[in-house]
């Protein structure tokens, strides 16, 4: 098999790996026939894999065989400070597990290149009306998050392989895409795809410039920072192909929701998507990027689009190096990921969606893919209009309107779109409702320079957007407190309120405590909104407001046009804003000096970095899979925001008790997400959630919502943490048993960790979501899907039972699901093992992944 290395480009050093040569020598003109996820994966393997694995995993590849396990070895791994300086506490702790067993804790170190960038930290506090709200908005940052950001700069130092971008630079997916992402990497002259893995569920926004970026927890980032290969089976690759071109004054947002929707209804749940076509020909980069983004909201695990000449664009736009540039083109087009090399890749599948069928669209009230048209909405029950008395608030008031997220502020057709929107608003006298907290939180500070450029920041700070923060806040959970006159009248009156954004992520409690729900929708259509001030509107043909002479305003009327737009983009937006922003920024040496200590000095008191338990309590106790009490029933389409909420934590809940004793005052007790380095807080966020439902705990035959269990075999309902204390004084094995789609959302590694550190040895579920499945492997905590046609409710499980699991753990064994009814009943059930590979299992075995490794490097050490 010819492996060798091929010049790339005549005259050139740089040499690359001949993956065509390899593929056909097993299979003649086999990879003309690959996508191009396959191809990738196969380059990576003819790169990295060991020889007597290499021909056998190539198989897999070309035959489309998925019963053998292939290892992957990503890059680079990408964080954002929660998860990422997660993941580093727990290799700060396992260098304190290493010493203590005699090891050397300074050979604990990220083997794979690592990129941590703080940008889930920020709250807005101070609104974009208000005069420099960016500045106070970070010194509460800065002042909130001290205990994390001393330990963040403790890693620059400490490990090496770390690369950290400070907080206040923007978010890592759009930094990643504007300037981390090479592309094509070249290392020691050698060049080759870029890939990754991200500790966030949106890291697949780059897989719009052709790169594989998959989202992980942190624990699987963990294993890939270490060394160790991630371990796949051929993913299902599906063809998406675009036809059409989007109507007039059709955005990227729009898009992408009707995709959304398109995509769920398919069912592409773990699948890789490939987008080709006329219609992808249309799309930008920076429209691309926002259907990548989205991944994880159509629930596959990649949205690949391939290499093409809008790449090379958007490479150039962003101020990358030349010789980047065309080491990018050259590469893609020698090695058949140039669009055109394509043509004959083969699909077991392919999709089909017009995107001349797109309308103008939000998604809500409390799902990404619950895709409505605006014209729809009064036939949906949402709008309507209601009678304002005076200044009073509205039901249905629009309480935040946030203009967020990389998943719109990385496209410049739809920030240009929003502040054209704000200009012609502000021409005919519109105002944003006051009780309106508007804000703009880009994922990048080069977004400010070309609407500076362009003169429409000023526009948009007019309505009540200026610039809050350059990090994830509203979409995260972060949309900070409100005015309390605005908090008081909503309580008293009990109004149904709402926020819009243009994130990417709406689950009920999520935006705001005070949101009874949220839409997602376009950045000017997020402007709009801000000036109807209620969600019961009609967007399309509801008055906004009437101009001097008396005129009704409707929305068509401010409706910037597509050809204004452009011309905007090719006056305003230069690669010269994007070098300003990222040269400077991405200037990291650090100067390892020998006075850093290998293990890190743990302040006692802090709520926000804690020394962690994975070596004492529910963990190093021997998993007995027997006598195991339900702590929660639930239903399906929980997510991890169910598991663990990120958002900010209130002052009656079990988190806020414990931070209020630990002397913090209340203003600053900060977010849910931002004390995940400290287990005491974090694990008092377990179903945390207001919005839980959990089936054990009913009033007058009706589940009662919010954060609450049911402790058997009493039978004592208490609020949820009360009865996780309880159990973990008792030692009592738990179990959780749920429906479809357990695990949706962020992949947040509390919403695992959480459960396993109160007992939880198994759950027990009629589907997983990919990145949550695999942090409950990575727990020690055992995954099992109830056969087709078996459920909770089939089974009449009210929770007074007990469970057993007879059988041995391996990758899609039946093992038996024992039921033991309070009434002496014992019924058994077969269950599908979800531990999919042997490296799972290996992980599982071991207790988890810091386990497995502490178990292995000790191993080594003394070998």
């Amino acid at each position: 098999m010819n492996t060798e290395y091929k010049k790339l480009l005549p005259g050139s050093h740089i040499e690359y790996f001949d993956t065509r040569a390899a593929v056909d020598a097993i299979k003649p003109n086999a990879y003309a026939t690959l996508p191009y996820t396959s191809r990738v994966l196969a380059e990576n393997l003819v790169r990295k894999c060991e020889p007597e694995k290499l021909q056998d995993s190539l198989v897999q590849i070309i035959e489309r065989k998925r019963d053998l396990d292939f290892p992957w070895y990503p890059a680079r791994v990408v964080c954002h400070d929660i998860l990422g300086q997660t993941a580093l506490v727990d290799l700060a702790g396992l260098r304190d597990a290493i010493a203590e067993k005699g090891g050397d804790p300074a050979k604990v170190n990220p083997v794979v290149p690592t990129q941590l960038i703080v940008d889930h930290s920020l709250a807005v506090e101070h609104a974009g009306y208000e005069k420099d709200a960016f500045e106070k908005n970070r010194a509460i940052e800065e002042r909130r998050n001290e205990d994390r950001f001393h330990f963040i700069n403790w890693t620059k130092k400490a490990f090496k392989n770390v690369d950290v971008i400070p907080p206040g630079n923007g978010i890592m997916h759009q930094i990643n895409l504007e300037r981390m992402s090479p592309v094509i990497q070249l290392r020691d002259n050698v060049a080759f795809p870029d890939t990754l893995v991200g500790t966030d569920s949106h890291t697949p926004m780059v897989d719009a410039l052709g790169v594989i970026a998959v989202g992980v927890g942190g624990l699987e980032a963990e294993n890939v920072m270490l060394g160790r290969p991630s371990y796949m089976r051929l993913p299902d690759i599906v063809g998406v192909e675009l036809t059409g071109k989007p109507q007039a004054g059709i955005t990227s947002t729009d898009i992408v929701l009707a995709l959304t929707e398109f995509l769920r209804n398919e069912r592409v749940v773990s699948t890789y998507l490939e987008f080709f076509g006329e219609g992808a020909s249309h799309l930008t980069l920076g429209d691309r990027a926002t259907i990548s983004n989205m991944t994880p909201e159509y629930g596959a695990t990649a949205a690949m689009f391939y290499i093409d000449q809008q790449t090379i664009d958007y490479l150039r736009l962003t101020g990358r190096d030349d010789k980047q540039v065309e080491l990018v083109e050259a590469y893609a087009k020698e090695t058949g990921l140039w669009a055109d090399d394509l043509t004959t890749a083969e699909y077991e599948r392919v999709l089909t969606f017009d995107l001349s069928s797109v309308v103008r669209n939000i998604a809500g009230p409390s799902n990404p893919h619950a895709r409505v048209s605006t014209t729809d909405l009064a036939a949906k029950g949402i709008s309507g209009v209601v009678e304002n008395e005076g200044d009073k608030m509205p039901d249905g008031a629009v309480i935040i309107a946030a203009i967020t997220s990389c998943t719109n502020t990385s496209n410049p057709r739809n920030m240009i779109a929003a502040g054209l929107l704000a200009r012609n608003a502000n021409e005919k006298g519109l105002l944003r409702k006051p009780w309106v907290k508007t804000s703009l939180a880009p994922g990048s500070k080069a977004v400010t320079l070309y609407l500076e450029e362009a003169n429409l920041l000023p526009e948009l700070e007019q309505l009540g957007f200026g610039v809050v923060a350059y990090a994830c806040t509203s979409c995260n959970g972060m949309s900070g407190a409100l005015d309390p006159n605005i908090e008081k009248e909503i309580k008293a009156r009990k109004l149904y309120s709402t926020a819009v954004l243009s994130g990417n992520r709406n689950f009920d409690g999520r935006i705001h405590p005070h949101a009874d729900q949220a839409f997602l929708a376009s950045p000017p259509l997020v402007v709009a909104y801000a000036i109807a001030g209620t969600i019961r509107f009609d967007i399309e043909k509801d008055v906004l407001g009437t101009d001097e002479n008396g005129q009704a305003i409707t929305l068509k009327d401010i409706w910037p046009t597509d050809e204004e737009i452009d011309n905007v983009i090719k006056q305003a937006v230069r690669p010269e804003q994007f070098k300003q922003v990222y040269e400077p920024m991405f200037d990291l040496s650090v100067s390892y000096g020998d006075e850093i200590s290998p293990l890190y000095d743990w302040r006692p008191q802090s709520t926000y970095i804690r020394r962690p338990p994975y070596w004492e309590g529910a963990l190093a106790a021997e998993r007995t899979l027997s006598g195991m009490r339900p702590l929660a029933v639930l239903g399906d389409n929980i997510t991890t925001d169910h598991l663990s909420p990120s958002n900010a934590i209130m002052a009656d809940s079990a988190a806020g008790e414990y931070l209020a004793k630990m002397g913090l005052p209340e203003e600053d007790f900060n977010s849910y997400a931002t004390h995940r380095g400290d287990h005491l807080t974090a694990q008092r966020a377990t179903f945390a959630n207001p919005k839980l439902l959990n089936e054990m705990v009913t009033q007058n035959g009706n589940i009662v919502q919010g954060s609450f269990a049911r402790v058997e075999p009493e039978g004592n309902v208490t609020r949820m943490w009360e009865a996780i204390e309880t159990y973990m004084e008792r030692r009592q094995p738990l179990i959780i048993i749920a429906g479809a789609d357990y695990g949706q959302g962020s992949s947040r590694d509390w919403a695992a960790k959480g459960v396993r550190l109160a007992g939880v040895e198994v759950i027990v579920a009629e589907g997983f979501e990919r990145i949550h499945r695999t942090n409950l492997i990575g727990m020690g905590c055992l995954p099992l899907e109830f056969k087709s046609g078996t459920n909770r409710k089939t089974l009449s499980i009210d929770g007074t039972e007990t469970f057993d699991v007879k059988g041995i753990p391996a990758p899609g064994a039946t093992l038996t699901l024992v039921i033991n009814r309070k009434n002496g009943e014992v019924t058994e059930v077969p269950v599908t093992c979800r531990l999919d590979t042997a490296d799972e299992v290996s992980v599982y075995d071991a207790g988890g992944i810091l386990q497995r490794f502490a178990n292995d490097f000790l191993a080594t050490e003394t070998s």
